[in-house]
């Protein structure tokens, strides 16, 4: 007992109350606290502190009846504690205590080390169990709590109620198992505590020194009784520490290293989700608020997880196939399939293989492979074509109640320089002509001209002007196909013309009424009866002649007849009643277009159906584009633009083709979709006439071993897009046998960077046609010695084109006449051979010419003359009327009577 009280006083207390007090009354201070590990555990654990009784006198050994701990009451759902195996919830692993030898109230330790439990210690355990009691309730509520957050649908619901009921049914057989286990645990270590103490009773004590021996070596049947001073240490209440709790702790006044404590079961292990790493204090330990929260997105991502998990092993059971309904368009890519049907690339490609169909995952399949492919995996199949997303684009045909008149549309056409933009411009009151290059029209024009006095005051015509080249029958061709009325306009003083014959044909084959304007009758020359008779000869029976076609005699000059003429066309377009309807969204076509350095983009477009409004989204071709702002032929800004009105618009996203029709549509979504399906479809186009023009390669590498293969390329850059299409027919005209002209670009705008080195790696020629280069590309195309050619006047392009055309065609050989000799004598040398005599009858003679050698008009040796001598001198060419020798290189054969003829090879430009 020395021994061990002067270990307790060496030792510090371990106590929750500050060192130094002295309760006399209190032998034991209970409290928790939480001890932390490594890797951030941490547990609570509830401690008991006895004090030494100090100054007590021994007492006699007195028998006390064993007091036992009352049993707390089980908790259904809580965790065992350690060292219960599975008991109840929050119960405090304390072994069963033994009976107390005689005079352990008076101080004397008993033989078997045990003693009874005062009312002190009796009450803080009752305190301690009662605690871990509500703390085992609080989380027992919020871990149901959890799981009512957590339930997913009707199904899993009753699942959890299943294995829930199961597992409660389970628990309660194993928890009264265990409590009968114990019951019965207790019941045998009472009897042998009760045994062991009358066995005591009835032994003498023994010495000290000599019984110490005996008295370690003698096993306790339930537990090591601890000693006055010994430290109480109590489970948690919290699993899962077991090897914490198995490594052997030394404390004051507990029996020395080699006395083997009493086996202790294992505490069952419990994972505990809530465990937080790091460390907290004391208070945070003893108030028990450190137990972490599960947010609401870890609930709803476990419940997503919980819910694919569940589908999955539903597919998995019950092999439920998924079938689909696959969209299939003209083409598809592997991996767009493979997504399309929710099936992995890798199963698609060996679906293919067994077609016999070797494809990566990015090449493209055709429809029907496609579709095989998918019904081999049971889906169901949907076709649709590219195609349809054109579908009802044009809208419905309108209700005859809906249209409501309309101007008419009028395009004047005629040969070139027969007086149609001056006509124009006398009705406009404008002075477009003397702004034209060369004094002619080159590019397309639409007007609207409102009547101001006389009986047609308010009317308005709308007027397309169309150029009078030949170059330009694409723009007559599209003011024909657009046009109500053909104004056909013909010269007095010239009569009809190759591009007058066009413009009859061009009205004829888009079914447009002819007015005949026989215009220039302010000219001394003007002959109006000879155009009547020559348009004759076209099929044209004017109302003079007893015909249906009205002609009016204009001048454009003197502003003759101008009135005379607009009754006419008013008069046509009363007969044709011309209707359309403005309530709906504009329908019309792209008149011309052109890039504008400061505006962009620039469409010139006549609407024919609906009204296009500021705002409208379009699409022209494979352009779209919001219409930011309407111009109107003066520049006048507009809102909106009714059926038959011609108007420039701002906001295409490029400059589309002339010609093409552009519509009005819901969203933007669609306009690009169309869009960039005409956009692929152009592009295809393009490559597929490069293709073909190319040839295969084997002809390609021929043409050129044989030096066939010369080429004059062009990059062509205009100022609207109607110029670039004229300037590419009249140069693709000029192509030659051997010269091939190929054209790499025709657009419209200013030459940048990009064209100056799209022609250097061509080698190329730029023609800029009313546009100029950039400095930027100035300087590049300065430095790479790239051509650029300026020009205004479109037949300046044909004579230039020309020319470097027939630069690279090869020279002709060709044959020249030189003269006639005559043979009279001949002559035998023996070193020369045999020499001709002859007098030059007609031309010349030269030395090194060909010769051909006639008899009776037949040729029978061409060759060279060897030999040309004037008596004994050789000269070099004989004039007519003179004698002359001649030999001939290889040939002998002369005879008297004998024709010689001469002449030389020359080369000329092919």
């Amino acid at each position: 007992m020395s021994e061990g009280n002067e270990q307790d006083g060496n030792k510090g207390r371990l106590s929750l109350r500050p060192a130094g007090r002295m309760e006399l009354g209190r032998t034991v201070d209970a409290g928790s606290v939480r001890q932390s590990f490594s890797h951030g555990r941490s547990k609570v654990v509830q401690v008991e502190v006895r004090k030494k009784r100090i100054g007590a006198p021994p007492a006699a050994a007195t028998p006390v009846p064993p007091v036992a701990a009352p049993a707390a009451p089980a908790s259904a759902g809580a965790t065992p504690a350690a060292g219960n195996a599975g008991g109840l919830s929050g119960r405090v692993a304390v072994p069963p205590p033994a009976a107390p030898a005689a005079g352990a109230r008076a101080g004397t330790r008993p033989a078997g080390g045990g003693r009874a439990l005062t009312q002190t210690e009796l009450a803080a355990r009752q305190r301690a169990l009662v605690e871990q009691q509500r703390d085992a309730a609080r989380r027992e509520a919020e871990r149901r709590e959890q799981e009512k957050i957590s339930i997913l649908s009707a199904a899993e619901e009753a699942r959890r109620r299943e294995e829930e009921a199961r597992k409660a049914a389970e628990e309660e057989a194993r928890r009264v198992e265990e409590e009968t286990a114990r019951q019965a645990a207790e019941e045998e270590a009472r009897k042998l505590a009760d045994a062991a103490k009358e066995a005591m009773a009835s032994a003498p004590p023994p010495p000290g020194p000599v019984a110490e021996e005996p008295r370690r070596r003698a096993p306790t049947p339930a537990a090591a009784p601890a000693s006055p001073t010994q430290t109480l240490r109590l489970k948690p209440a919290r699993g899962g520490e077991e090897e914490d709790e198995a490594r052997p702790v030394r404390r004051p006044g507990s029996m020395l290293p080699g006395v083997r404590k009493p086996p202790v079961p294992a505490p069952k292990k419990v994972v505990d989700d809530r465990r937080r790493p790091g460390r907290i204090d004391v208070q945070a330990a003893i108030e028990g608020d450190d137990d972490r929260v599960r947010s609401l997105a870890s609930v709803r991502r476990q419940r997503d997880r919980e819910r694919r998990q569940a589908e999955l092993e539903r597919l998995r059971s019950d092999q439920v196939k998924v079938v689909r309904d696959v969209v299939l368009p003209d083409t598809i890519t592997v991996q767009d399939l493979a997504a399309r049907m929710a099936t992995r690339a890798p199963d698609v490609i060996k679906a293919l293989m067994k077609l016999g169909v070797m494809a990566t995952i990015t090449q493209s399949l055709d429809a029907d492979t496609a579709e095989l492919v998918v019904q081999e995996f049971g889906h169901r199949v949907r076709r649709v074509s590219e195609d349809d997303v054109e579908m009802g684009l044009s809208g419905d045909a309108d209700a005859e109640e809906d249209l409501l008149i309309r101007p008419p549309v009028v395009t004047i056409m005629g040969h070139v320089d027969h007086g149609k933009t001056s006509l124009l411009d006398a009705l406009r009151a404008a002075d477009v002509a003397a702004h034209e290059a060369g004094g002619i029209t080159q590019h397309i024009g639409a007007y609207q001209v409102h009547m101001s006095d006389g009986p047609m005051a308010g009317e308005a015509i709308t007027f397309i002007d169309t150029p009078g080249h030949e170059a330009f029958t694409a723009m007559r061709a599209r003011g024909a196909s657009v046009t109500d009325i053909v104004v056909l306009v013909v010269a007095a003083d010239d009569g009809v013309m190759p591009q007058t014959i066009e413009a009859i044909r061009h009205a004829k084959a888009a079914n447009a009424p002819i007015i005949v304007a026989i215009n220039k009758m302010d000219k001394p020359g003007a002959n109006p009866a000879r155009v009547r008779q020559e348009l004759l000869n076209h099929e044209i029976v004017v109302e003079e002649m007893g015909g249906e076609t009205q002609d009016v005699e204009v001048s454009a000059l003197k502003k003759e007849g101008l009135d005379k003429l607009m009754e006419a066309i008013l008069l046509q377009a009363e007969i044709l009643d011309l209707r359309a309807n403005p309530d709906r969204p504009a329908e019309g076509t792209v008149i011309e277009s052109r890039l504008d350095r400061g505006r962009g983009p620039v469409a010139t477009v006549l609407v024919q159906r609906g009204t296009l409004q500021q705002g409208d989204i379009i699409v022209a071709g494979a352009e779209a584009g919001r219409v930011r702002a309407m111009l109107d032929d003066k520049g006048k800004a507009l809102q909106f633009a009714e059926p038959a009105m011609p108007v420039e618009i701002l906001g295409l996203a490029g400059v589309p083709a002339a010609g093409e029709a552009f519509v009005v549509v819901e969203n933007e979504a669609r306009a690009r979709e169309i869009s960039e399906l005409r956009a692929r479809r152009h592009r295809d186009k393009v490559a597929g006439a490069n293709v073909a023009a190319r040839g295969t390669l084997d002809q390609m590498l021929a043409r050129i071993q044989a030096g066939e293969q010369k080429e004059v390329a062009v990059l062509i850059k205009a100022d609207v897009q109607g110029s670039a299409e004229a300037l590419q027919a009249t140069v693709l005209k000029l192509a030659h046998e051997e010269v091939r002209v190929r054209v790499l670009t025709a657009s419209v705008g200013q030459i940048t960077e990009s064209d100056v080195q799209l022609a250097m790696a061509s080698r190329a020629v730029i023609i800029a046609f009313n546009v100029r280069a950039t400095s930027q590309a100035r300087e590049l195309a300065q430095r790479e010695g790239v051509d650029i050619r300026y020009f205004s006047i479109i037949y300046d392009v044909a004579d230039d084109i020309e020319k470097l055309v027939r630069g690279r065609v090869a020279p002709k050989a060709r044959e020249k006449f030189l003269g006639y000799a005559e043979v009279r004598k001949v002559f035998n040398i023996t070193k020369s051979g045999k020499v001709a005599g002859c007098m030059v009858t007609e031309g010349l003679v030269k030395r090194g010419a060909g010769v051909r050698v006639l008899r009776d008009n037949v040729v029978i040796h061409s060759g060279e003359l060897s030999q040309l001598k004037r008596f004994k001198d050789d000269v070099r060419e004989v004039a007519r009327g003179y004698e002359c020798g001649l030999s001939f290189a290889h040939f002998d054969d002369l005879q008297e009577g004998d024709v010689v003829e001469c002449f030389e090879i020359e080369m000329v430009p092919g």
